[in-house]
């Protein structure tokens, strides 16, 4: 493979390599070469967390999630006072200028328009309706015009509906999530452009016999993708197999859902305005409920593997299908000549051995 000026510009047969011109060469001999993983769930790690942090917190969570195989992320953010969300987007505009890491694609707002009586670790009091566009409006937005806007919505909620339709007009990526929502008002949410669901089986409604929710609905819907947190606390494995199976690898995506914690091991932890217990990997509020998780998509990829995914498959799970459903994947998600030089090597205990981001070398190990 031959990079110049941040793209892949060559992918040859190994036995015409000696016809590549190159300055340096990086011999990856028995590592598997992905494309760079993409999160697009992560409400922060390192210690930082995505609501408070300034821009040189979100480049120090750039930083340590490309250790991990992560080249470009959504900085994820939960409901939130106005005035929250106005220094959160201006921390990820600035941090998007001069970004020392994993890319920061733009934004991921996990409510504020979703089900009180799905709220799982969010925070109900900053829950809102869609009574009409003010609602929208007032949300702050990032000026650069790359900027990816995507949203988690509950459909059901009042205005729900009108909110998807008002979110597919201004172009962000929709997603179905914190939600108990029957299958008249999935379909119409699907219709005004809903067609993605947010950690699907987890915050949702669950499926039952006589009500199959918003679960059985996702499974049944061939145009419908899913993101899942494949942490072993969120998701049984067997319920993992039981998604990958129904959905396949084409229609399904790997999100860490990572909180500040991740990264730094068991203890307690001050996040969201609430103390935030690890324990063996497993996080849990004052209520008792998850609060997200402390993996990264590395972690995720391991778990994957011992489901007998394929390293193609993962390739799909991690990058493929998540710069698909961003609709940036004329730029990345799969190593293909022209498009930008965001890689990662595994060796076989699948740890990272060579990042790179725009042609840029990260992390070398090795």
């Amino acid at each position: 493979m031959l990079i110049r000026d941040g793209r892949i510009t060559s992918v040859a047969d190994p036995a015409d390599r000696r016809s590549l011109k190159a300055d340096a060469v990086i011999d990856l001999e028995s590592l598997t070469l992905f494309p760079g993983f993409i999160d697009l769930h992560i409400h922060g790690a390192a210690g930082i967390d995505t609501m408070d942090a300034d821009a040189a917190g979100l480049r120090r969570i750039s930083e340590f999630l490309a250790t991990q195989g992560v080249t470009a992320w959504l900085p994820t953010l939960v409901p939130a006072p106005d005035g929250d969300y106005t220094r959160a987007i201006a921390a990820i505009e600035e941090a998007m200028r001069s970004t020392a890491g994993a890319r920061i694609l733009g934004v991921h707002y996990e409510g504020p328009f979703v089900n009180s009586m799905q709220c799982g670790a969010l925070r109900q009091q900053y829950f809102r309706s869609f009574v009409n566009t003010d609602a929208l409006d007032s949300l702050p937005l990032l000026a650069n015009p790359a900027a990816v806007h995507m949203m988690t919505v509950a459909p059901e909620i009042e205005g729900g509906i009108e909110l998807v339709h008002q979110l597919k007009r201004r172009g962000w990526i929709i997603s179905i999530g914190h939600t108990r929502a029957e299958w008249g008002v999935l379909h119409q949410a699907s219709a005004a452009g809903a067609l993605h669901m947010t950690h699907f089986m987890n915050a949702m409604a669950p499926l039952h016999q006589r009500a199959p929710g918003p679960i059985g609905w996702g499974l049944l819907r061939d145009d419908v993708t899913c993101d899942v947190i494949a942490d072993g606390v969120h998701l049984d494995r067997h319920a993992l197999a039981l998604i990958l199976k129904n959905k396949g690898a084409e229609r399904l995506m790997l999100i860490s859902d990572a909180i500040a914690a991740a990264g730094l091991g068991d203890g307690d932890y001050e996040i969201w305005g609430e103390s935030i217990s690890v324990k063996n990997g497993r996080t849990r509020n004052e209520r008792g409920n998850i609060a997200g998780s402390v993996i990264s998509l590395l972690d995720a990829v391991r778990t994957m593997e011992t489901l007998g995914v394929s390293e193609v498959n993962l390739a799909r799970l991690t990058a493929t299908n998540s710069a698909k459903l961003l609709a940036i994947d004329s730029e990345c998600g799969s190593i293909e000549e022209g498009k930008r030089a965001d890689l990662v090597a595994l060796n076989a205990e699948r740890k990272t051995v060579l990042v790179m981001v725009n042609g840029q070398v990260l992390v070398r190990s090795a």
